[in-house]
C-alpha cells in the first residue's frame, strides 16, 4: 500500500474536531485512507440503493446503531443525516463522524448549512509524486506519469490506461453528471468534455466554448460547475497584484489528472503524447497539480494563481506567502536555455522582486543556481518553499 501523506494530518486534525469531512475525486484513495486512519470505526457507504432506503426511513434510528461514531462513505446521497449529525456532536462532542464524498459542491453546500464549526474539510487528490517515489511505482519518464495519471487503480490493480479511462469518463457522465443535472444530450457533453481537454493553459473563453460546442453560454457555465464540482477540472486565477494596470482578469483552466486529459484527446501512448502539440501545456498541468496536491496532503488551502499582462508577458504560476511573492515557470524542454528566463526576469524588474525567489521548473534532472532565478527540475518540487 502507498502511504498518503494526508495520513498523519487527518488523524491530528481529527483530535480537534468531532466530524471530519473527505472530499476528492472517485477512486481517488478516499475509502481506502479513512478505514485506514480510523480503523475502529465501523464503515457504511451510502451509495447502494438498499442502504440508502434503509437510512432514509429512519435516519435517527440508523444513527442511534453507532455511539461511539462511524465512517459514512458518499454521504451527500442521504443529505437527511446531516441534521442529525448536527444534533448528535452537539450534544456528545465524544462522538466521532468521518464524512466523505466525491461531489464537492453537493457536499459543502449542506456542511454550509448544518456542520459548519463542526467540522474540518480535506481534500484528497490521486497519488502524487512524492507518495510514489519511494515504492515500487516511481517512474523515471514525466511523461509517462502524464500519460497514466495519478489513480491509484492504475498502480495496484494495472488497469491498461485506456480502459481505465474510457470506463472512468463513462460512469463519471452516466452517473455523477446526471446526479448533479439532467443531461440531456450525452454526446455533446462528450465533446465539450473534449474541447475542455483541448484548452488545457489557456485563458478561458466562454463564448469560444460555446460556440465550439454547439450551446448556449450558460449552458456551458452550468455544465463547467458540474466539472468543477465532481473534480474534473479547476481553475487557476489570476493574480490580483496590479503593477501595471493591464492585467488579465479570466482564469485558466486545468484538469485535476492529465491522464483524463490525454484520454479526451486520444493519445495513445507516451510516444504520440511526446510529439504533440499539446505536450507543453500537459506538461504544466502535472506540474500545477503537483503543487496543488503538496498544500492539499498538508491539509492547507492552496496559494497558488498565475500572472499574465495584455502583452502577452506570463508567469505560469505566482506562489503567494505571507511574506513574498514567488514566481514558477514550468518548460516542457529537457534543455535549458536562456530564453527560460525571459518573463521571469521582467516580472521580477517589475514587481521589484528578488531573484533569488524565482523558480524555472523544467523537464530536466539537473538543478542548478542561476543568476537571476533557480533552475528545478521536474521531479525535485519538494525544493521550491509553498509556504
Amino acid at each position: 500500500m502507498v502511504n498518503r501523506h494526508l495520513h498523519r494530518k487527518l488523524q491530528e486534525i481529527a483530535t480537534y474536531y468531532p466530524v471530519i469531512t473527505l472530499t476528492g475525486p472517485r477512486q481517488s484513495g478516499k475509502t481506502t485512507l479513512i478505514k485506514k486512519a480510523f480503523s475502529k470505526l465501523p464503515y457504511v457507504l451510502l451509495e447502494t440503493p438498499d442502504v440508502k432506503e434503509r437510512v432514509i426511513e429512519d435516519p435517527k434510528g440508523f444513527l442511534d446503531k453507532f455511539p461511539k461514531g462511524v465512517i459514512l462513505d458518499e454521504i451527500q446521497n442521504i443529505p437527511e443525516l446531516f441534521s442529525y449529525i448536527q444534533a448528535i456532536v452537539d450534544e456528545n462532542n465524544d462522538v466521532k463522524f468521518i464524512l466523505s464524498g466525491s461531489q464537492n459542491f453537493l457536499l459543502l453546500d449542506k456542511i454550509t448549512q448544518t456542520l459548519a464549526g463542526r467540522t474540518a474539510v480535506l481534500k484528497l487528490l490521486p497519488f502524487s509524486l512524492e507518495e510514489l517515489k519511494s515504492t515500487k511505482f516511481k517512474i523515471k519518464n514525466s511523461f509517462d506519469y502524464i500519460f497514466k495519471g495519478s489513480y491509484p487503480r492504475l498502480y495496484d490493480k494495472k488497469i491498461p490506461v485506456e480502459l481505465f479511462y474510457s470506463d472512468y469518463i463513462q460512469t463519471y457522465v452516466e452517473r455523477d453528471v446526471r446526479t448533479i443535472k439532467n443531461i440531456g444530450n450525452l454526446s455533446t457533453f462528450n465533446r465539450f468534455l473534449q474541447l475542455c481537454a483541448g484548452r488545457i493553459g489557456q485563458l478561458l473563453n466562454l463564448d469560444s466554448l460555446a460556440t465550439d460546442t454547439g450551446v448556449t453560454l450558460n449552458t456551458i457555465k452550468s455544465w463547467l460547475s458540474i466539472l468543477e464540482a465532481s473534480y474534473i477540472v479547476y481553475f487557476l486565477q489570476p493574480h490580483h497584484k496590479n503593477y501595471n494596470k493591464r492585467l488579465v482578469k479570466r482564469p485558466k483552466l486545468y484538469f485535476y489528472d492529465t491522464g483524463i486529459a490525454c484520454n479526451l484527446l486520444r493519445i495513445k501512448s507516451v510516444e504520440q503524447l511526446e510529439l504533440h502539440h499539446i505536450r507543453g501545456s500537459l506538461f504544466e498541468n502535472f506540474i500545477l497539480n503537483e503543487l496543488l496536491k503538496s498544500k492539499l496532503n498538508h491539509a492547507q488551502t492552496p496559494n497558488f494563481y498565475f500572472w499574465r499582462d495584455k502583452h502577452g508577458k506570463e508567469i505560469d504560476c505566482i506562489v503567494d506567502t505571507a511574506e513574498k511573492l514567488i514566481p514558477i515557470e514550468i518548460k516542457s524542454s529537457k534543455t535549458y536555455t536562456k530564453d527560460f528566463l525571459k518573463n521571469i526576469n521582467y516580472w521580477n524588474k517589475l514587481s521589484e522582486s528578488n531573484p533569488k525567489n524565482a523558480y524555472i521548473v523544467y523537464n530536466g534532472d539537473e538543478d542548478d543556481k542561476l543568476p537571476k532565478g533557480n533552475l528545478i527540475g521536474w521531479n525535485n518540487l519538494n525544493k521550491i518553499p509553498l509556504e
